[in-house]
């Protein structure tokens, strides 16, 4: 990555370096014909701001690419929003109807509860209640934590695909800028062996490096932004739903309070 900043940063300089040369070069011929020039100018139309659509036009073909990117960013954070909360993984309401239902070893109703209430932790009880329970006569601790120790890393690997798909994204944005970046360079260079002397002449092409390098590092840096928070907060509600299923395999294993009628 520090590499890849390096190199954009290399380009851009590089870019702005040949304006600014080509355009001091010009100088001189620009003031000789300043009085014309503003003479002539006064009945042209003003100069108007670019808009968002004539920045995209800029940009080049890689603008398509980056555009492209940027939707599967947003598709991609929309389901971590929607996934990774502690609503959809560690509901409040089914902890204390599981923490009822198995104090009282009512395996039935827990799967029930499960099965019609769909998170992390649900599938954790109901693979681990399935696969500790097929085949022997009692329940046991051991086989129940290392069903759902199993169930707990299949699941967080599942939804961290996802997260992970976030820093995809936020790794070839800059990459797909910096291919603008050297598409504009080039296109200004092939400019230059042809002849052309004024700034005019390439300023297509270094508006194309500066806009695609910009695209780029625009969904860049709310992806890496976003990966980095979903991660923080997969780990932490994966440590949430392992400790309550601890807790509730606990209380299954221990049965209901002797005291109770």
């Amino acid at each position: 990555m520090l590499h890849l900043i390096r190199s954009t940063v290399f380009a851009i300089i590089t870019g702005v370096v040949i304006y600014a040369g080509l355009n001091s070069s010009n100088l001189a011929h620009a003031q000789e014909s300043a009085a014309p020039a503003a003479e002539s100018a006064e009945g042209a139309p003003k100069h108007h701001s670019k808009t968002l659509i004539d920045l995209y036009k800029e940009g080049g073909w890689v603008m398509h690419m980056i555009a492209l990117t940027s939707v599967a960013t947003v598709a991609t954070l929309s389901f971590c929003l929607l996934a990774v909360n502690k609503k959809k993984m560690v509901p409040v309401t089914l902890v204390g109807a599981l923490n009822e239902a198995l104090m009282s070893q009512d395996v039935g109703k827990a799967m029930q509860l499960c099965d019609g209430t769909p998170s992390v932790l649900s599938t954790v009880i109901r693979e681990s209640l399935h696969k500790a329970g097929t085949g022997v006569a009692e329940y046991t601790k051991a086989d129940l934590e290392a069903a759902a120790a199993e169930t707990i890393f299949h699941e967080e690997t599942r939804l961290m695909l996802w997260v992970n798909m976030l820093n995809a994204f936020a790794a070839v944005a800059p990459m797909i800028g910096l291919l603008g970046t050297v598409s504009g360079m080039i296109q200004s260079f092939d400019k230059l062996s042809q002849g052309a002397s004024k700034a005019s002449d390439f300023a297509a092409g270094i508006g194309e490096a500066m806009v695609g390098t910009a695209g780029g590092l625009l969904v860049a840096i709310p992806a890496m932004f976003a990966y980095f928070y979903f991660k923080n907060t997969l780990q932490a509600l994966m440590s949430d739903v392992a400790r309550v299923a601890s807790n509730l395999i606990g209380r299954f294993v221990a049965g209901p309070p002797a005291n109770a009628e």
